[in-house]
């Protein structure tokens, strides 16, 4: 079984190659979790900038059976901590809002297996970067990896970030649409 600390020290090439090898993903098994993440692959200065952790969460909306989520800016209390949310305006510091829908035909670099994450809905600048996202254990969703890319219709450009999930457990908060 591969784990966390396997995926800290790879460059990017190996965590390409570990997108490419990547399995399928239940996308009912995501149902109303959520996940540490763990930025990889950007330079030490680039996390300074933005974080190092955050959370992820998985919502199944019960009046349309859409799997959709956001992204919650956490603590910077290191590898090991449970995520504490940051909190703006009483409530749970959330952005990123996106759906998660089955991997299109033509995915960059070839990755094959698992789910895709659009940010088509939150809006904005991000509505455009997309994220394929893999089980790095064959049947078990307690460890993703994803990498994202920006979908210009035509042209899709990498980008050097990749993000490792850790389920943590059950969603806290569902913010309002």
């Amino acid at each position: 079984m591969i784990g966390r600390d396997d995926f800290l020290t790879m460059n990017r090439q190996q965590l390409a190659e570990s997108m490419r090898r990547g399995h399928a993903i239940d996308a009912h098994a995501l149902d109303d979790s959520a996940y540490r993440g763990i930025s990889l692959g950007l330079p030490r200065w680039a996390e300074r900038l933005s974080w190092k952790t955050f959370q992820k969460t998985f919502h199944r909306d019960p009046a349309t059976g859409v799997l959709r989520g956001w992204n919650v800016r956490v603590e910077q209390r290191g590898l090991d901590a449970p995520s504490t949310a940051l909190v703006r305006r009483g409530a749970p510091f959330t952005f990123g809002h996106y759906v998660v829908t089955d991997l299109p035909t033509r995915t960059p670099r070839g990755i094959q297996r698992g789910l895709l994450i659009d940010y088509t809905p939150g809006g904005g600048l991000t509505s455009r970067v997309r994220d394929p996202l893999i089980a790095v254990n064959e049947g078990n969703v307690d460890l993703l990896l994803g990498w994202s890319y920006v979908d210009l219709g035509l042209v899709r450009l990498p980008t050097p970030s990749y993000f490792l999930l850790e389920r943590e457990g059950p969603i806290a908060y569902v913010p309002r649409d």
